[in-house]
């Protein structure tokens, strides 16, 4: 199957950690996305995961009912069965939950995949993420130590972000300042509240200077060496070479170079929204405008029905997306690490 056993998926981030790569985390919102997504992955020979977000599962759910476990579901339902046509594994993942979300997103979909698993069956999702990141330290990690005993639970692996992420996604914002740095500090208590593994599977999103959304190289300063003194210092005081698991979240925009130092200092998983939207986007704009007599009725006319099909500028922008996917996958080193060979 296709969609990663919880071995499975311990294995991929396992494999990354030990062969200096990371896996793309694909924000999928739709079906055409989530084909979109797998079709970039399969090209580039490389394992990955597909993520959804508080936003896009209730626009999974349909603009009108906007019911993010729903969304969620569906969206997870289809992956799972679309998957199975790919020579790759894919884990699925439920993005950035801030705290006045989780009970209407996070912990429902997790009491649903440990029903599954009670029930002898996978997990429907293989990691959710808590966003602790507007919350004080203690409260942020407080909350993830309960999430781990859940997720542990149900055999799903937890994702918690521990610093600021500037910008803004889903309606959660952040300025631009020196609190996009987590510091060893912060590191230190994590695995004091977390441990190190004994209490169940945990992956970090640790911040060095990471923003959401869209900008230019230079805008933001990253300094992906953060990463390695965290890792040094924490690997020092528990007697564990690099043993955090880390996600690089918001980097649109960054250099080929700085991917690649936050991937030696321990990143497995990097989220990639921004640039597939815009990958997805930009060939169905190009369709309009190259087809626009066709596309519209213009003058009375009665158009193209072969341009104004969806599926005719769909699939341009399926192909934009897997085609920025895996690039991704070669940036991030990826390409043809897939443990299916």
């Amino acid at each position: 199957m296709p969609i990663a056993s919880p071995e499975v998926y311990a294995e991929m981030i396992d494999s990354a950690k030990k062969n200096s790569f990371a896996y793309p985390a694909i924000n999928i919102t739709s079906s055409q996305t989530i084909n979109a997504a797998l079709a970039g992955f399969a090209e580039a020979g490389s394992d990955g995961i597909l993520q959804v977000s508080t936003g896009g599962a209730e626009y999974g759910s349909g603009p009108t009912i906007k019911n993010m476990v729903t969304g969620a579901v569906a969206l997870a339902e289809y992956a799972t069965e679309v998957a199975k046509n790919y020579p790759i594994n894919i884990a699925l993942h439920t993005d950035h939950c801030p705290k006045d979300k989780l009970d209407g997103f996070v912990r429902p979909l997790i009491e649903i995949s440990a029903e599954r698993v009670a029930a002898g069956k996978a997990p429907l999702f293989q990691s959710h993420m808590w966003d602790g990141s507007a919350v004080p330290l203690e409260e942020n990690l407080h909350i993830a130590e309960e999430l781990l005993a859940k997720t542990s639970a149900a055999h799903q692996i937890l994702e918690i972000e521990v610093g600021v992420v500037g910008g803004e996604e889903d309606g959660v914002s952040n300025e631009i300042n020196d609190k996009l740095y987590t510091t060893v500090a912060d590191g230190l208590a994590t695995v004091r509240a977390l441990g190190t593994g004994e209490k169940g599977r945990y992956i970090t999103a640790l911040t060095f200077g990471n923003v959401h959304g869209v900008y230019k190289p230079g805008a933001v300063k990253l300094r992906p060496e953060v990463l390695e003194e965290i890792q040094n210092k924490v690997g020092e005081e528990v007697g564990k070479e690099r043993p955090f698991d880390l996600v690089f979240h918001g980097g649109s925009g960054s250099t080929a170079e700085e991917v690649s130092a936050a991937v030696d200092f321990g990143v497995i998983k990097m989220n990639i929204d921004t640039d597939t939207q815009y990958a997805f986007t930009r060939p169905a704009a190009g369709h309009m405008f190259a087809k626009y007599d066709g596309v519209l009725k213009i003058d009375g006319e009665v158009g193209n029905k072969k341009d104004y099909d969806p599926r005719a500028w769909g699939k341009l922008a399926e192909a934009g997306m897997a085609t920025r996917v895996a690039e991704a996958c070669q940036w991030l080193r990826s390409a043809g690490t897939s443990l299916k060979g």
